[in-house]
């Protein structure tokens, strides 16, 4: 069965205390309490460091069976090669991530690509075909130019996700290119309404037989880990 996975984009946030986590919860503690709120997290840091071995076994440890971890891709990747000769790198970040895709704890692996990368539909294409297809993979576009039909087929052939990502410059359209969803709701603030929205949208997906990965921005206010909270527990209702 479909299900949502919401959560936030990192979970470290000592600030997120008292309203998200207990006022004395040692921050090493973190992230079993955040795994008894939320289902999911989408890990940053891998966008700037390769991720030790030992601290995937301790994130393992600290969550439940059902728990996935989103992971940014590295920025040799998406930033320094911009998905051009990265071959040799792909497969070195990918074994990283290994463990938590052997533990069945893996969520979609997303490439955020800079802004001021233009859509190249070629250029695209030939970074799906060195990606593993077993790879369940999300693509960020932050230039208006890759909003097209060309872009959307691409990744229907891949089964990779558009990453549907809302801020306060651009919103990305919100057009279904996988089995599953991915959005980014990076906004500092949702109205009531907003978030009702926001229910139905990621509640029709679910309806439909897709799961959905619906992370929210991460601040120094616990803002976006109870906007998810609110979020995961009126989806599961319906």
């Amino acid at each position: 069965m479909a299900q949502l996975f919401a959560g936030t984009s990192g979970w470290a946030y000592p600030s997120w205390k008292p309203e998200f986590y207990p006022d004395k919860l040692a921050q090493k503690k973190f992230l079993s309490f955040y795994a008894t709120r939320l289902n999911t997290v989408e890990v940053n840091f891998t966008f700037r460091q390769l991720v030790k071995e030992a601290t995937i076994q301790n994130w393992l440890q600290a969550t439940p069976a059902d728990f996935r971890f989103g992971i940014k891709a590295h920025q040799v990747i998406t930033h320094i090669k911009r998905l051009k000769g990265t071959e040799d790198f792909v497969p070195r970040f990918l074994a990283t991530i290994e463990p938590l895709a052997a533990a069945g704890k893996l969520g979609p692996v997303l490439f955020q690509l800079p802004p001021n990368l233009k859509a190249d539909p070629t250029l695209l294409k030939d970074f799906l075909a060195v990606l593993p297809r077993t790879v369940p993979a999300a693509f960020e576009f932050r230039h208006a130019s890759w909003f097209a039909d060309s872009t959307w087929d691409l990744l229907k052939a891949r089964d990779a996700a558009l990453c549907v990502a809302e801020t306060e410059t651009m919103t990305t359209p919100d057009v279904t290119t996988a089995a599953f969803a991915y959005y980014r709701f990076r906004k500092p603030t949702y109205t009531g309404d907003e978030r009702k929205s926001m229910i139905e949208r990621l509640g029709q997906h679910i309806a439909e037989g897709r799961n959905v990965f619906a992370y929210f921005k991460h601040e120094e206010t616990p803002a976006g880990a109870l906007y998810a909270v609110e979020v995961l527990s009126a989806v599961q209702k319906t």
